[in-house]
């Protein structure tokens, strides 16, 4: 039966609201509606589309959801070629690029002075193209070499911040043919989580973001595509038909009006000496950014400019990428170690000769797991490339075959844990091998570690290299230890110590006042909330808002350590392996022990927050910057999300308040720009309080 009137406009209404909420929260970062409220409105359109089979469509955010696997990607010729782009390593080579352009357009006879620039980051992701027709998404296809890429459509359709079809204004035309650039990436705090995940469910973890990315933009199977948090900048307008634009600046105004996502960061400049400046502060902007840069574009406004200097080989005279230092060097691999960590997982580390990579010197860098070493074949004495994976951790990439000399020796990981001797074990379907001795003193120290750690207990004063020395002088067995400490028993206590240039030993004792500190902070700690505790415990795999949904649902440990592991998982937001990785906590001897001496100490094993607590800030999207006096970071944002209010760590349109504290970043400028409300940390804290 056809579909009636009425259920045709309601079919549209539908499609009209969710690509809107899609817009708002994919594009803009300010959703307007619940999760449940754009599950529903997704279930009533699945419903009407399955009910009227002709009323299924290309665009209807139903077909974003995955499409059958495919066998293999067919190729695409690129309606016009994505052209790669001219290095500037420096800022001379950027002013010698601007030079060239200035002569050959007052060869041209255009005034050089008139010109203006547009600068942009460089996202390290994949570069792909879109293509629309009478404002209907065609095709999605990779650049490939330029000139054909392959047609990855139904994976790029499942990336909510693409639009299926243009935003358009109520009688508006759409152009016949537009093709729109971007450069799709994963955010690395998603990325982080997805690696996370992919390591608990046994599956080998990505190198960096941009892998990711790449990976899943050429998954066969889109409903995988689907599952993973990709994302686009759109940053140009190729090939147009009933389109005239006259600019870049106004290509990606255009693309903002119409629906895409387009970087707020960009800025347009006259003068070119703003331009070199822009590009510098890009480079001591870039660990402030939720995605890898590796560089910013600058490429000239005019397009009749462009049309002037044209094509170099396949690099267009009116654009330059300002490369930043290398993220990636060569060194020496001289052995693989391992750690031991605080569940027990042996965690191989490559330590090599000393290098220096993005302007930092590392000598240490992560390897992941035993599968990944195997899988990039990297062996102990390679000459190997090391990356900084979002300018923070050094990362080993893999080995540089060329350099092998025969003298290599492939890794083995230890039948027995190098800390207590214990054999090793490695559970069925998992990559990670582990030492199951409970008392192994690594996995004691580590935990210890975690419970005084910041985003846990929070006790200041009780360091790292503080828990390794008491650890060692036998103050400390266990967590629970902690709380026994006693003054006498601290002051002058040896826990480290120097070597002058004589080379006499210099004993380094804890001292009064910093014992007394530790104490009291100590003190202080009794009352961090339950669902901090639980969190402090170093349960496997929960993590600080596991903790806290499981806090807030059994609401005392009791609860919590009698449930079993199916009523664990019937919580919302906790899965079959966090409830059976709870349950088996709970049921060792050992833990239960500990359990009951923390309590005793005074510590909280009960929910405080009543289960409708309010939630003033819900909604609000908060960004913190500079340090505060009163608070650490994380008890702000702990503060914020009790309240409902959600914390970001970069200044968008989604931006409602920028909290600032002592020597705020470029955060605090990036507000001003956008005209967000800026809370200094007094006005914070009575936001808060009130």
């Amino acid at each position: 039966m056809s579909a009636p009137p009425e259920i045709v406009k309601q079919v549209k209404q539908l499609r009209r609201e969710l690509e809107h909420n899609n817009y708002l929260y994919y594009v803009l970062d300010q959703p307007e509606v619940s999760d449940a409220e754009y599950d529903r409105l997704f279930a009533e359109l699945r419903a009407l589309e399955e009910k009227y089979p002709e009323l299924q469509s290309t665009d209807s955010p139903t077909q974003r959801v995955g499409a059958e696997p495919l066998a293999a990607f067919q190729q695409v010729r690129h309606p016009q070629p994505m052209l790669s782009l001219a290095n500037a390593r420096n800022e001379q080579e950027l002013d010698d690029w601007h030079k060239r352009a200035a002569k050959l357009l007052t060869d041209a006879g255009i005034d050089p002075d008139s010109a203006a620039f547009v600068t942009e980051p460089k996202i390290d992701g994949l570069a792909i193209s879109l293509l629309y027709e009478d404002g209907l998404l065609v095709r999605g296809a990779t650049r490939g070499n330029g000139e054909v890429g392959e047609d990855v459509t139904a994976n790029l359709r499942t990336i909510r911040a693409i639009p299926l079809s243009l935003r358009l204004e109520p009688g508006e035309q759409p152009p016949a043919v537009v093709e729109v650039r971007g450069e799709v990436y994963l955010p690395l705090a998603a990325f982080e989580r997805f690696n996370e995940e992919r390591a608990v469910a046994g599956e080998p973890t990505f190198a960096n973001p941009r892998n990711a990315a790449a990976g899943s933009v050429r998954q066969l199977d889109p409903r995988v595509a689907a599952q993973r948090p990709l994302s686009i900048w759109c940053y140009q307008v190729g090939f147009t038909e009933g389109l005239d634009l006259e600019s870049h600046w106004q290509a990606l105004s255009w693309l903002s009006d119409h629906g895409f996502k387009v970087n707020p960061l960009v800025k347009r400049y006259e003068k070119f000496s703003d331009v070199i400046a822009a590009c510098r502060a890009w480079e001591d902007r870039r660990a402030e950014l939720d995605y890898d840069i590796d560089g910013a574009v600058v490429k000239l406004d005019s397009y009749a400019m462009h049309e002037a200097l044209g094509v170099v080989g396949r690099d267009p005279r009116w654009a330059i990428a300002y490369k930043f230092a290398p993220s990636t060097a060569i060194t020496h691999l001289l052995k693989i170690g391992i750690n031991v960590g605080r569940t027990g997982a042996l965690n191989p580390y490559a330590v090599m000769e000393p290098v220096e990579v993005g302007g930092v010197t590392v000598s240490k860098a992560t390897l992941h797991n035993e599968d990944d070493i195997h899988r990039k074949d990297i062996r102990e004495g390679d000459w190997v490339v090391i990356q900084r994976a979002g300018d923070v951790v050094p990362q080993v990439v893999g080995p540089v075959i060329q350099k092998r000399t025969g003298s290599e020796e492939k890794f083995l990981m230890p039948l027995h844990c190098p800390s207590c001797g214990s054999a090793t074990v490695r559970p069925e379907g998992e990559v990670i091998v582990r030492c199951p001795n409970k008392s192994c003193p690594s996995q004691i120290v580590e935990s210890i570690k975690h419970f005084v750690s910041k985003g846990a207990m929070d006790i200041d004063g009780v360091g790292e290299k503080l828990v390794e020395n008491l650890f060692k002088l036998g103050l400390l067995k266990n967590m629970a230890d902690l709380y026994k400490l006693r003054k006498q028993d601290l002051i002058g206590l040896e826990v480290s110590h120097s070597v002058n240039k004589q080379g006499n030993r210099i004993p380094q004792r804890l001292q009064e006042r910093s014992v007394e500190k530790m104490l009291q902070a100590l003190k202080d700690s009794r009352e961090r909330p339950f669902d901090k505790v639980l969190f402090a415990l170093g349960i496997r795999h929960v993590g600080s808002i596991n903790a806290r949904l499981l806090a807030s649902h059994f609401r005392t440990i009791e609860a919590l350590m009698s449930a079993s592991s199916e009523e664990i998982a019937q919580v919302e937001g906790i899965g079959p392996i966090i409830a059976e990785a709870v349950r088996e906590y709970f049921a060792e001897p050992h833990n239960q022990e500990t359990v009951r001496r923390l309590r005793e100490s005074g510590l909280q094993f009960q929910s405080s927050v009543e289960e409708a607590a309010p939630q003033p800030l819900a909604g609000k999207t908060f960004v913190l910057t500079g340090t505060m006096e009163s608070m650490g970071r994380s008890e702000a944002r702990d503060r914020i999300e009790a309240l409902g209010g959600k914390v970001s760590g970069s200044v968008g349109k989604g931006t409602d308040f920028v909290v600032t504290g002592a020597n705020p970043g470029s955060k605090l400028r990036k507000a001003e720009e956008l005209g967000k409300a800026v809370l200094t940390e007094a006005k914070f804290l009575e936001m808060v309080e009130r």
